[in-house]
Formats: C-alpha cells, sequence, structure tokens
C-alpha cells in the first residue's frame, strides 16, 4: 500500500463481504454486518445499491465479469477461516496479523472471550478504530490494536507492549498478508508465531502460488486480478510452492492440517468455481 493511505484490497475485502451478507439468509456463507461501515464512496454506493432485490445479483456478476475471480475467492476464504476459528479449542488469545478490516472479534461469537489482538499498518488501522468507535460506540476491551509495519517493525516487541502473553495457546490469522512481502519477512513472522505461543495453537494463512509469481504456471483468468492489485499499489510479489510448503512449515515447528485453493474451497461450499483462478490458496497448520 502507498504511504499515508488506507489498503485499497482492505477495502475491497470489506466491499466483497458486505455484498454476501446482502445475499438471502439461506444462501449466503456468511454474515458480516460490519463490512459496509468500512467503505468508502463509491464502494459504499455499490454495497447500497446491493440492498435493492434487483440489483443484489446482478452487482456481484458485473463484478465477476469485469474481474474474474477476487470476488469469490474472497467469500471462500472468509469462510474457510471463519470456520477454522470457530472451530479451534482451547484458544486464549488471537492474533490476527494484517487485520485490515476484518471483523471476526465483533461477529464471532466465541471472539468474544479470548484477548484479540489486531496488528496492521497504522494508516489503514487509524481508518478502521474511528470507524468501529462509530458504529460500537466505543472499541472492544477484549481487542488490543497493534500498530506495525511488518517490513520494518519487530512483530515480537509490538505485540508485547500491547499485552501479548508468550507462551499460551494461540490463534494466529495471517490473511491476504505473505503475499505482499519479502521472504526474509515472511520467514520472520512464521518463526515468531510458533515461538511465541503454547500448546495447542494453530496458524492460519493465505498465499499465492508462487508459479503465478515466477510465470512458472499458467492460471487462466488470472491477469485481470493481478493487474488490479498491482494498480492499487499492492502487488503480488511472494509465494509458495504448495508442495513445499509441508516441509517449509515442518522445519519452523509446525505440523501441516490443510492447504486448498479457494477454487476448492468454492467446490466445498457447492459454489460454481469457473472463472476463478486457483492461484490463491489457503493453509493451516498447528503445534
Amino acid at each position: 500500500m502507498r504511504e499515508g493511505e488506507q489498503s485499497r484490497t482492505a477495502e475491497y475485502m470489506a466491499l466483497f463481504r458486505a455484498l454476501e451478507t446482502r445475499r438471502p439468509p439461506g444462501r449466503r456463507l456468511f454474515a458480516d454486518p460490519l463490512a459496509a461501515a468500512f467503505l468508502s464512496s463509491p464502494l459504499a454506493q455499490v454495497a447500497g445499491a446491493a440492498r435493492l432485490p434487483g440489483l443484489r445479483g446482478v452487482l456481484p456478476w458485473v463484478i465477476d465479469r469485469r474481474f474474474p475471480g477476487p470476488r469469490p475467492s474472497a467469500v471462500a476464504r472468509t469462510k474457510v477461516l471463519d470456520d477454522a476459528v470457530a472451530a479451534a479449542d482451547g484458544i486464549e488469545q488471537l492474533v490476527i496479523l494484517g487485520a485490515g478490516y476484518d471483523s471476526r472479534p465483533y461477529r464471532l461469537s466465541g471472539c468474544a472471550h479470548v484477548r484479540v489482538f489486531e496488528v496492521d499498518h497504522p494508516d489503514t488501522q487509524a481508518v478502521k478504530r474511528r470507524v468501529l468507535a462509530r458504529v460500537l460506540g466505543q472499541l472492544p476491551a477484549h481487542v488490543h490494536f497493534v500498530a506495525v509495519d511488518f517490513d520494518h517493525d519487530d512483530l515480537a516487541e509490538a505485540l508485547d507492549r500491547a499485552g501479548f502473553r508468550t507462551g499460551r495457546p494461540t490463534f494466529v490469522l495471517w490473511e491476504g498478508v505473505a503475499s505482499y512481502l519479502t521472504p526474509e519477512a515472511v520467514d520472520a513472522t512464521v518463526r515468531w508465531a510458533h515461538d511465541a505461543t503454547g500448546t495447542p495453537s494453530e496458524l492460519a494463512f493465505t498465499y499465492v502460488h508462487r508459479g503465478l509469481i515466477d510465470g512458472t504456471v499458467q492460471f487462466p483468468h488470472a491477469d485481470a486480478w493481478v493487474r488490479s492489485v498491482a494498480d492499487a499499489g499492492e502487488p503480488f510479489v511472494f509465494g509458495f510452492e504448495p508442495a513445499e510448503l509441508p516441509a517449509y512449515l515442518d522445519d519452523r515447528g509446525w505440523s501441516w492440517l490443510e492447504d486448498i485453493s479457494t477454487t476448492e474451497a468454492l467446490i466445498r461450499y457447492g459454489l460454481d468455481p469457473r472463472a476463478v483462478p486457483a492461484f490463491y490458496r489457503i493453509a493451516r497448520a498447528r503445534h
């Protein structure tokens, strides 16, 4: 993201969650009542128009025609990670790295009973705090906001200052961040997540297939998506090779649990995966 600006990809993610929330209760994968509050015009107008029955289905179709993949992929990854957080047992802390406009601490009931640490770039976090204070009336006491630039700041020091308890069972959620970082920053974060947490703990994160980054794998319908994040000032720069990920995690103390593309996740939930490139993935590990 550009210095001094909120993340554009975070805002588009909020739009996609808002559009999913507008779907009929029996057909949507989740409901995020806060998502629309984070939108600036004209995205707020799009979310508002989706309240109209005649446009509710048309607007996602128009978005998908112009930019195949990002919206349904975002919906799929949100649902997978919602389920993972909801199913975690014995967790005392939830750390959301690159929280963006993630609203899980406020919409998933289990999150109200754990210490939550929202870690993000100062510019995006400042916008989020203002919106939450306005919508909720006050910032919840169990949520701690930690301003960090992942490429430059010391994550462990920032969390320690915020009251993070080392060695306790923790769920580390890292959605939509790794693909924008250096390999060194990714490595340091994965190692920190293991060394700072107790057993049982879980790490769940999204990533981009390395073949998209280095051009060794062709993903149909990917070009418009890749151009859109680059135009937003947040190009994909880092990826994993899925076949190498279990060993990568094992070397850093994690046991691999799951690794699926968002295309596969759409199939899991009975949705149409056509025109959704399979380069975006969701992985989970534990120790």
